[in-house]
């Protein structure tokens, strides 16, 4: 009998020497890896896939030119190229609130969020005097917290003011913020918490110092526990 010709390769096999391990893969196992390469690379596709979910046609929840997700708010559209269009929470779960200041004017912030050089918005601005901008849907994944995770799964609110003057941070702007924090928790199961609502530079990774030492966290939620429960 002549040598045989391995399937694989094509090239002739050599039986083991005596007492050499042959390490040579079998067919069996050739096909038991690839089989399990194939599922790996079936699994990650589906992964990747569950976060491209917004890509996909025919999935968006219905939408309606200026419509806004909190009752009073003003809707002025941030730029899209500040927004990955997404549908949340059926793609990405909101557990989170990152509280922001816009280190400037409202006027200012609701400009730069509509620069599409600008590559950050925020979904809402909130003024010295309560009045609340609505700039991108909270169905929509809003640049706002330098870490795509964090993008990912909460509402950003943006304060206009400056994180070193206490001035900045009226009664009205406090209580304001407050109602619409309430909603965001009522409207997604987030317990009125400082894990849930968080500042920009609890974000990890984040290199902001924003809302600053300034913002008063206890009265604040304070504020945000009694609108909530207002809201049961």
């Amino acid at each position: 009998m002549g040598d045989e010709l391995t399937e694989e390769t094509g090239h002739e096999a050599r039986a083991p020497a005596e007492g050499e391990a042959d390490r040579r893969p079998g067919r069996r196992a050739l096909l038991v890896g690839g089989a399990a390469a194939a599922l790996g690379t079936v699994l990650l596709a589906r992964e990747e896939l569950s976060h491209l979910w917004w890509r996909l046609p025919g999935v968006d929840h219905a939408r309606e030119d200026g419509a806004v997700d909190y009752r009073g708010a003003q809707w002025i559209a941030a730029s899209s190229a500040n927004l990955r269009r997404a549908d949340r929470p059926d793609d990405y779960q909101i557990d989170r609130v990152v509280v922001h200041v816009t280190q400037g004017s409202y006027r200012s912030a609701v400009n730069v969020f509509q620069d599409p050089s600008h590559r950050a918005a925020a979904h809402y601005v909130v003024r010295r005097d309560g009045h609340v901008a609505q700039m991108i849907r909270e169905l929509d994944v809003a640049f706002h917290a330098g870490n795509r995770q964090y993008n990912e799964r909460s509402v950003g609110i943006e304060h206009e003011g400056f994180v070193e003057k206490a001035s900045s941070f009226t009664d009205a702007m406090y209580a304001s913020s407050a109602r619409l924090t309430a909603a965001i928790c009522a409207r997604y199961g987030m317990p009125v918490d400082r894990t849930h609502v968080i500042g920009h530079a609890e974000v990890p990774g984040a290199d902001h110092t924003d809302p600053g030492r300034h913002w008063d966290w206890d009265r604040y939620m304070k504020l945000v526990r009694r609108a909530r429960t207002a809201l049961a």
